[in-house]
């Protein structure tokens, strides 16, 4: 096992340190500097301020301090707003995006095992083809879509909720249930088909020839292995679920790092541009790494030791 988490997480700060160079990479080629667009014809201001950003040194120079900054935390300052650091707007937006993030996921579980759990045990009834509707409904209609459709049915025609912005739980609703449908539904197709082949094993049939009671052999016994392909993909959808949130967040105006990030690109922030996808990138695969242990450890059926590995 302890090999196992050694190889995981080596492939973890790889992976990482690809992405930081492809970013940095993609950053370089693009022609032109920050400052082209600055209001000025002197020529010495937009050489101080390249020079300011390290903009003036070779890519290779500056390709190892960005490396340094990636290892150090410290992505420096913003080019567009110098009175704050790249660190200062993680700090300010990520725990929005993040409390986005969680509530999604969290509705996205729940209601996507409950969907999917009555589902197989109404097989090919009423509530089986209203659940598969829906599901299919939530993989069909992309959430920038679904989003514009929430807040045109519920807040301006219905009056139901706020329309946008992030300041009470009536405002998190609509949001929530944008970034949170695709998901919910994916979860509810894979726990369905996942019920519907463990209720037909044969320790399932054991159990309720023994005369357990319904709900025991359904939680007890069924739920916790039909869930074990919802693990399996979990850190795909968190990886879905947080970078839809840029999305989101700039169609609810939610001051979260979406709109940070969506105005770096449109003023060439190359600071907080590298800095916002690092740090995304290096929560996400680290979430991957941290699913891929827990389905080892939930699952002893995975081969774990170097002789099992191939």
């Amino acid at each position: 096992m302890v090999r196992y988490i050694l190889k995981r997480f080596f492939m973890m700060i790889l992976t990482i340190w690809i992405i930081a160079t492809l970013t940095f990479v993609l950053m370089n080629a693009i022609p032109g500097s920050p400052f082209n667009e600055e209001r000025t014809s002197n020529e010495a201001v937009q050489e101080n301020l390249e020079r300011h950003f390290n903009l003036d040194e070779p890519p290779i120079v500056q390709y190892f301090i960005y490396l340094k900054s990636i290892a150090t935390l410290d992505f420096g300052p913003s080019i567009k707003k110098p009175n704050s650091t790249v660190n200062d707007l993680l700090g300010r937006g990520f725990p929005i995006s993040a409390e986005l993030g969680i509530i999604a996921i969290l509705v996205a579980l729940f209601s996507g095992i409950i969907l999917g759990v009555l589902a197989a045990l109404r097989h090919n009834g009423i509530i089986d083809y209203l659940a598969m509707t829906i599901a299919v409904l939530g993989i069909s209609i992309p959430n920038f879509v679904l989003a514009t459709l929430l807040i045109q049915q519920l807040a301006v025609n219905g009056g139901f909720f706020p329309v946008a912005t992030w300041q009470s739980p009536m405002h998190m609703v609509l949001p929530t249930l944008a970034l949170a449908t695709g998901p919910m539904a994916i979860i509810a197709r894979l726990t369905r088909s996942s019920m519907l082949e463990v209720l037909t094993q044969d320790y399932i049939k054991m159990a309720r020839a023994k005369g357990l009671a319904p709900y025991k052999v359904v939680i007890k016994h069924a739920l916790k292995n039909a869930l074990m392909p919802v693990v399996t993909i979990l850190g795909t959808l968190l990886a879905g679920i947080l970078t839809g949130t840029f999305v989101i967040e700039k169609i609810f105006a939610i001051p979260g790092m979406g709109k940070y990030f969506v105005e770096s690109i449109n003023q060439r922030d190359y600071p907080v541009i590298m800095g916002t996808t690092v740090f995304y990138s290096a929560f996400l695969v680290f979430a991957l790494f941290l699913v891929d242990i827990a389905y080892g450890l939930l699952d002893p059926r995975i081969k774990l030791h170097k002789e099992e590995g191939n």
